[in-house]
């Protein structure tokens, strides 16, 4: 293969942006790009300015198999290795969901709720996948500590990653457990996406979270509540007075939640839309 004559940039990204389009990728146009250039080492801008530079037959290769697994709807972000959440750069693997744009909503209501920068704020966050959520809020808080929890050691791995890369290790701990049984003391903060799509509805989702990310993180089982059910019955325990958790919830499940929350004895203080004017996001507090 190393024999073969290099590809101009422009014609790979044609073949590959055609392959997307035909598979019915929503974005053919940006992901061929993003394919090209990780293949290639080349940034979006020089794919533009130059279409004509060469791209090697290795690195043609890996493009061309990299939009294949696209095709058969691999995640974009999984192929990567990578997906920017809160303008920050996260590590991503089969593993960890995917961080989606809608769970910034639960960041922005953390930082409300944690107003104050330089105190020294203790953070647990339940099902922490890849640290997205953690990370994110470490990095707008420097003075305070948090600790990520999953029963899952790989998706541990990952988090643990990225808390290095991100220079916040020195903020950040995370241990494997079931949801709260490995914490004890009191927390501020409790920051929650917990699995909360119904169990049969999993079968109904878009292949690529259906088939590629973890089941155990998307199934929230028969009324997608469970997980819910269990956090919310540890909330009394664990928040310090004045402590709050904010959940990331699905459509339709925010009502549900906060009933939840008002029968533990919290008191539910705002629930917060996406971008797309979804309920997103449940905050309660201990008084």
């Amino acid at each position: 293969m190393n024999d073969l004559p290099p590809v101009p940039a422009g014609t790979l990204l044609t073949e590959i942006r055609t392959a997307l389009t035909d598979a019915g990728i929503d974005n053919p146009r940006l992901e061929a790009r993003l394919i090209v250039g990780a293949s290639a080492g080349l940034t979006t801008e020089q794919l533009i300015a130059r279409p004509e530079a060469p791209v090697d037959a290795v690195s043609a290769a890996f493009a061309r198999a990299l939009a294949e697994r696209r095709a058969d709807g691999a995640p974009i972000a999984y192929l990567l290795g990578s997906r920017e959440f809160w303008s920050l750069d996260f590590a991503v693997t089969g593993a960890t969901l995917v961080p989606r744009p809608d769970s910034e909503t639960l960041i922005e209501a953390a930082l409300a709720r944690c107003a104050a920068w330089d105190k020294s704020w203790r953070v647990a966050d339940l099902g922490t996948g890849s640290g997205c959520l953690l990370l994110a809020f470490l990095s707008e808080r420097p003075f305070a500590m948090g600790v990520g929890v999953d029963r899952s050691e790989e998706a541990l791995v990952v988090a643990k990653r990225n808390a290095h890369a991100l220079r916040l290790d020195g903020q950040a701990g995370f241990v494997c457990g079931d949801w709260t049984a490995s914490l004890a003391g009191k927390f501020d903060l409790i920051l929650s996406n917990p699995p909360y799509i119904p169990t049969g509805d999993i079968e109904h989702l878009s292949r690529e979270v259906r088939d590629y990310e973890p089941f155990d993180a998307l199934d929230g089982g028969k009324d997608g509540l469970d997980c819910y059910r269990v956090i919310v019955a540890e909330l009394p325990r664990l928040l310090a007075p004045g402590g709050a958790v904010v959940f990331e919830v699905g459509m339709g499940q925010a009502e549900d939640v906060a009933d939840l929350c008002r029968a533990a004895g919290l008191t539910v203080e705002s629930v917060r839309r996406d971008l797309g004017g979804v309920a997103r996001c449940v905050v309660a507090s201990r008084v």
